[in-house]
């Protein structure tokens, strides 16, 4: 049986070392064709745990629909996006950057490799990120009912490489990630 990890390890220590807080921050939608890319940062509360913390990647739509209305109602939290243009202007790493920058945190910080799966800080930011930029993409796919956004998220699946072949590149696409297109396009 797999050891559980202890996700309010990094927490704890932080307070146990005097830090009032720990405030953990991650991104989504680094890799998708199309849509901005999302950072979220969360601040814990002390006094609550939230159960089923984890990296939004490993959690169900359902799950982390229900996680993200938990961490808003009992943490504090930020979430901020960098737009397609700044993606194509400076590229998605300074891009990401610059999205972590805007929800307002400039403070000593300690990069945590995994940290969304090892940290329950960050776990709920990745959750933070991820449904909000889900969320963003359903708003697209009202206005771009033809890339079904919905189903896709923007990320490059057979299904979205057919419709931009179909329809051309749309203004919410990241042209940078398009420039070397699949075989047989």
């Amino acid at each position: 049986m797999a050891e559980e990890i202890d996700r309010y390890y990094y927490e704890r220590t932080a307070a146990e070392h005097g830090f009032m807080c720990v405030c953990g921050i991650d991104e989504a939608g680094r890799g998708p064709l199309a849509g901005p890319v999302f950072a979220a940062a969360v601040i814990l509360p002390g006094d609550y745990v939230i159960e089923g913390l984890n990296d939004s990647k490993k959690l169900s739509e359902k799950k982390r629909d229900m996680l993200f209305d938990e961490i808003k109602e009992h943490a504090v939290y930020a979430v901020a996006s960098a737009s397609v243009e700044e993606i194509d202007e400076m590229n998605i790493l300074n891009a990401t950057f610059l999205a972590m920058r805007l929800p307002g945190l400039s403070v000593p910080s300690k990069a945590i490799i995994k940290g969304d799966s090892l940290s329950a800080s960050i776990a709920a930011a990745s959750i933070m990120a991820k449904v909000s930029r889900d969320r963003y993409m359903l708003s697209l796919d009202e206005q771009y009912p033809e890339y079904c956004f919905k189903k896709h998220k923007g990320y490059g699946t057979k299904l979205h490489y057919e419709k931009i072949r179909e329809f051309g590149i749309s203004p919410v696409h990241r042209k940078t990630f398009l420039k070397k297109l699949p075989e047989g396009w």
